[in-house]
């Protein structure tokens, strides 16, 4: 696989000067530190760094061509290689992966939502891997730059791509899936996420949405979430749709059937004459993740042998749902990754059905990217709090605040910390014999400091 002069060429605006130089590449790439003799380089501005201050240095790492915003070229006009200029790098990036996915073999995969995406694509990945050559989104590259990356790191050998799609404002999720143009799409859920720009549930709807359509276009095959109210309306005499559910009547149905003596969720998958069951994840929303992954894999012809091997193979998220035990009947659950409304509302309930009669302990940071909506939603956890009976609450942050003001009015322990030394000290000096401990809250929050300190009281 290359990119030709011919696909240069179609990139929309793009001039190329000294274009009897150029030779077909199989690389492109926007990291001056990891470039490859003979690639393609994109300088790409970014927050830190812009990538037209390493043009000479690539040059002398002995890449075939370089692009660049056409209004930098006059710094580099008396460059002998292949120039290619566009008004703005970051869309012809996109442009060069999305010539490059037509040129793929691989079936697409897009996934989307708000909560659970990256684990369903971890599991869709592993799943899938027991019969195909598998390419996936590494780390969180999901967005503008992310997903034209993982796209041209796939290449004619992989036979899936397993792509995630993330989003904060309107309009990215319609612009990336267009690069991708997905075989297949699959959206979470719908729920209180990045309020801040996408306002409310209606407005997260329309951006996620746009990965379905992007799909539908494509002739592609939709999975719909059949417990999610706001999905299941879409397209509904669309032909190409699998519909998946714990609740309703659809093409793959699953069964919560409680938890096993280890607290993890005991699900059962049917479709057609085979069934799948099983104690493999802590937590409900691993389990809906499953129900998804399991409806992919049935989808593209994966048998039960095939399905269980890869559901053993999978692998917990960083920082998601990561359950440690340790000595004196303490076990901690790291969610510190990220935080909205209905992720921290699995997770408490987690933290309820694991506990076995020990102390129950919510230590909490703000969910950012609430908009005006977050003094509200932080308040409504008191009764996600008080339903799971928990025992004691630690929180921090300026939104917590308001959650902090509600529980006081209960009887369980409430504690707010104005500052991060304070919350540090307390942890430090506590006894977490026979307790469960969640630590949950929002990137920003960076609460896996708090699990070291815990993590080191424990073993101190």
């Amino acid at each position: 696989m290359r990119l030709t002069l011919e696909d240069i060429f179609e990139i929309p605006g793009a001039v190329i000067y000294n274009p009897d130089n150029y030779r077909s590449v199989s690389s492109v790439s926007i990291d001056s530190r990891k470039i490859k003799k003979n690639s393609l380089f994109v300088a790409i501005k970014g927050e830190k760094f812009d990538g037209h201050d390493f043009i000479s240095q690539v040059i002398k790492k002995g890449v075939s061509a370089v692009m660049l915003n056409e209004n930098k070229y006059k710094n580099y006009d008396d460059l002998n290689l292949p120039v290619i200029t566009v008004k703005d790098t970051i869309k012809g990036y996109g442009d060069l992966a999305k010539m490059w996915r037509r040129k793929l073999n691989a079936k697409v995969i897009g996934i989307t939502g708000s909560a659970g995406k990256t684990s369903t694509k971890e599991m869709i990945a592993s799943l899938l891997s027991e019969k195909y050559k598998v390419n996936k989104t590494i780390l969180n590259n999901n967005n503008h730059i992310g997903v034209p990356l993982t796209i041209l790191s796939t290449n004619e050998k992989h036979q899936v791509l397993v792509l995630e799609l993330g989003t904060n404002h309107f309009g990215e999720i319609s612009h990336t899936s267009k690069i991708a143009e997905p075989d297949y799409a699959l959206i979470t859920n719908i729920g209180n996420s990045h309020l801040e720009f996408l306002k409310n549930k209606k407005g997260v709807l329309k951006e996620k949405i746009a990965l379905f359509e992007a799909t539908k276009r494509n002739n592609g095959t939709l999975f719909v979430n059949y417990d999610d109210p706001m999905l299941k309306k879409f397209f509904p005499n669309y032909k190409n749709r699998i519909s998946y559910s714990f609740s309703s009547d659809t093409i793959i149905n699953g069964n919560l059937r409680g938890t096993d003596k280890g607290g993890k969720e005991i699900v059962e998958v049917k479709y057609k004459n085979t069934k799948i069951s099983g104690a493999f994840f802590y937590g409900e929303q691993n389990a809906r993740n499953l129900l998804a992954a399991s409806a992919v894999a049935f989808k593209l012809g994966l048998n039960k042998a095939q399905i269980l091997r890869g559901i053993k193979k999978i692998k917990s998220v960083d920082k998601r749902l990561n359950i440690k035990n340790y000595k004196k009947r303490i076990t901690l659950i790291n969610d510190t990754y990220n935080a909205n409304p209905e992720s921290m509302r699995y997770s408490i309930e987690l933290l309820n059905k694991i506990s076995k009669g020990r102390k129950k302990i919510a230590v909490l940071g703000d969910m950012f990217e609430l908009g005006t909506e977050g003094r509200m939603l932080h308040k409504k956890l008191a009764q996600v709090i008080k339903q799971n009976k928990i025992d004691e609450v630690m929180t921090i942050g300026t939104l917590m605040w308001d959650l902090h003001n509600e529980l006081k009015r209960g009887q369980l322990i409430a504690n707010h910390f104005s500052n991060r030394f304070g919350m540090r000290k307390s942890l430090s000096n506590y006894n977490f014999e026979n307790s469960v401990i969640l630590v949950k809250g929002s990137r920003g929050m960076k609460m896996e400091e708090f699990v070291k300190v815990i993590e080191d009281k424990i073993n101190g």
